[in-house]
């Protein structure tokens, strides 16, 4: 991330963000690049909509600050001080400041870090509703359910390196395994089979038992395990 806003040296290549070197680039670039860190930014004694008006000031062409605080359900909040927030309205409220300048390019350093379920789901849908506005965005995750959930596509890296890129479904059809068949057998006893072909095995299945096929559940390869296989973890996992 510290390379794509120029703040950080590269080691080797070349890296090209909306069309110009962010290490040479003019000093237009930063405003048409968002940013939200993982750590937080926002000053801790100014309210909401103090906050977000002071980083406004920063840009060329920024959004109206009382129009970018409402999307992100902080309105009820935006003359509280950032202090009195939540971790979930913390992170809100870094969003915010990240898009109030009207970028072009929204970068976000693992988004959703320490968010309870419940509030993870919420700032997803609040990911989407930018990306829905036109707003391209770039996540670093750990959570390979968020991955899932919002990428349009992704870049698997390990150990520095990326070694798979694709959507989520060429790379689950890709370096997925196979799926498992699971059933029970007459006598009680259960059964599974690995198969390339789940759809044929669960027709011969009900085929044998004359429809319904008793215990009947086939799971098919998640992200996750793309992600163990790729990056060489998938025995370790075991």
């Amino acid at each position: 991330m510290g390379v794509l806003q120029g703040q950080r040296d590269r080691d080797a290549g070349s890296v090209e963000v909306l069309g110009a070197d962010p290490a040479t680039a003019d000093r237009r670039q930063p405003s048409r690049v968002g940013i939200v860190r993982q750590d937080e930014s926002a000053p801790a004694e100014l309210t909401v909509r103090e906050t977000v008006r002071h980083f406004a000031r920063y840009f060329p062409r920024p959004h109206d600050p009382d129009e970018t605080i409402a999307p992100v359900g902080l309105e009820a909040k935006a003359g509280s001080r950032t202090k009195a927030l939540s971790g979930g309205q913390r992170r809100r409220l870094d969003v915010t400041l990240g898009v109030v300048g009207s970028p072009e390019l929204l970068l976000l350093d693992q988004p959703a870090t320490g968010f309870d379920p419940a509030a993870r789901r919420q700032f997803w849908e609040l990911i989407r509703r930018l990306a829905d506005d036109g707003t391209t965005i770039l996540i670093t995750t750990h959570y390979l359910e968020e991955a899932e959930a919002l990428a349009d596509r992704l870049d698997v890296v390990a150990a520095g390196t990326a070694v798979a890129e694709g959507t989520p479904e060429e790379l689950r059809a890709r370096y997925g395994t196979r799926a498992t068949v699971r059933w029970t057998e007459p006598d009680g006893s259960p059964h599974s089979e690995e198969t390339g072909a789940p759809t044929r095995t669960v027709a011969a299945l009900a085929g044998r038992f004359g429809g319904k096929v008793p215990g009947l559940l086939v799971t098919r390869p998640t992200l996750e395990d793309v992600y163990l296989r790729l990056t060489g973890q998938s025995e370790a996992a075991r």
